[in-house]
């Protein structure tokens, strides 16, 4: 495993396994099957309601917490200030562990400053090893790190080869900020993992499009965090540190960038709205699961 030096000194491995999308019901099996593989670094969030299956799997595989780095991160809904604090410890609960060893936030709207000096607290109370963003455009990442207290330490933005990010990591490299990818693999959209330059590279070297995708993130210095549910799928991802792209498989790859998400952009008023609607239709149900409860 290689790993990043973040700007506070904590050492961060440079691969991990994300549980974006693995449904409750598989995400503890997975984690496990991870850890067993050799896997240290796990990456959740409050959003994906699967915290607690990534606690109980931590808890059971037998490696012991401190060599495991765990990320998780606040969700739109509980920014501001007392709500985000209050989240965080319930992710802490939910985690089963009493330090985090980066927290994020999630997405660059609504309080999120308020947030921000939420996090700054907890992490001065060592409930937070390391604090960062996700999401944050180039824009917002230079305000918040010019205004905070502490400057974020991470930001996970969508990055594969399609997306590549150029510009938006020479913001983070000038702000000391660590770039890290999520949707490492734009999850196969647009015909990726069938890409003839991907394959032809990894044809060389003996590895997959997906191994290829990977290690070049690696040599760009950036952390990654592949999903996957099925366990020789995991090894795999795994098994990209002993071979190294060409400075000519790299430029190749760069060819590849169309610099537009394969997702949405961020910066979409009408996709702002989408999330404005999402926080308030959830919190719709939990006012209406309260009310029930009362009664």
């Amino acid at each position: 495993m290689e790993y990043v030096t973040l700007s506070n000194g904590i050492k961060m491995p440079q691969l991990g396994y994300g549980v974006y999308q693995v449904s409750p019901e598989e995400c503890e099996r997975c984690v496990i099957d991870a850890l067993s593989l050799g896997y240290r670094h796990l990456d959740t969030a409050q959003s994906y309601f699967n915290e607690e299956q990534v606690g109980s799997a931590v808890e059971k595989s037998g490696v012991p917490r401190g060599e495991i780095f765990l990320t998780t991160k606040v969700w739109i809904e509980h920014y501001g200030y007392d709500e985000c604090k209050k989240s965080v410890l319930e992710s802490l609960r939910k985690l089963k562990t009493d330090y985090i060893d980066l927290m994020l936030l999630h997405q660059p709207f609504a309080d999120y400053y308020g947030a921000w000096r939420a996090l700054e607290d907890l992490y001065d109370e060592g409930k937070l090893k390391a604090i960062g963003v996700s999401n944050f455009s180039p824009d917002r990442l230079v305000d918040i790190a010019s205004f905070a207290r502490i400057r974020p330490m991470v930001n996970q933005v969508e990055t594969h080869p399609h997306n590549q990010q150029v510009e938006a990591a020479e913001w983070m490299k000038k702000y000391g900020v660590q770039h890290e990818s999520w949707a490492p693999f734009g999850e196969g959209r647009n015909g990726l993992f069938t890409d003839a330059t991907l394959a032809e590279i990894g044809a060389k070297h003996g590895k997959t499009a997906a191994q290829v995708m990977l290690r070049w993130q690696i040599q760009r210095g950036i952390v990654v965090i592949p999903k996957s549910t099925h366990k020789e799928r995991m090894a795999e991802n795994l098994d990209v540190f002993g071979f190294e792209l060409s400075a000519d498989d790299m430029a190749q790859i760069a060819t590849l960038d169309k610099k537009a998400s394969s997702f949405f952009s961020h910066q979409d008023p009408a996709m702002v709205e989408w999330f404005v609607r999402m926080v308030e239709e959830r919190k719709g149900k939990r006012d209406a699961s309260s009310e029930k409860k009362q009664w």
